[in-house]
């Protein structure tokens, strides 16, 4: 198993920018049984601060698992399936979206941006949407990162490659 590692060094730094700005990863929570519980999600990440953001609905589960246990892990693996990184933080959880103006809301328009690189077509029909469907943020700066960095990793086939 690869050493695990604090943000600082220059393994740590590899393995953060192989989330990029935005991508789709695995979210692990810790269900109330205390097994994990892992969802495919969509973020935006931001590897100056270190910071994942997710929009998420107040009745999933991966919500309810936060609001009573903030740890979070993310997972990400490279197309080879052998590299991957672990990003491991705490979750902080915005208030739910109640009215198509609020905080919450603009946030989420925020993300929306980052997450998608573009425009929604119809603003105040996102915004009602963030509203009905209970959205809100959820951030997570990560404190600890492991994985095997894509340079490092190397499948069977490929060790033994001339």
């Amino acid at each position: 198993m690869p050493a695990q590692t604090d943000l600082q060094n220059e393994k740590s730094q590899r393995l953060l920018t192989v989330f990029g700005d935005r991508g789709n990863c695995a979210l692990a929570t810790i269900g109330s049984s205390g097994r994990p519980q892992i969802t495919n999600i969509s973020y935006a990440f931001d590897l100056g601060s270190a910071t994942f953001r997710i929009s998420l609905t107040d009745t999933r589960v991966k919500t309810r698992n936060l609001r009573r246990d903030p740890r979070a892990s993310l997972y990400l693996t490279a197309a080879d399936r052998w590299a991957y990184t672990v990003a491991d933080g705490a979750a902080e959880l915005s208030p739910v979206a109640a009215d198509s103006h609020d905080q919450t809301v603009e946030q989420l328009i925020d993300l929306y941006r980052a997450v998608s690189g573009g425009e929604h077509p119809n603003w105040d029909e996102y915004r009602q949407a963030m509203v009905t469907d209970r959205r809100l943020v959820l951030t997570v700066r990560v404190d600890h990162v492991y994985g095997m960095p894509p340079a490092e990793a190397s499948t069977p086939q490929s060790s033994n490659a001339e």
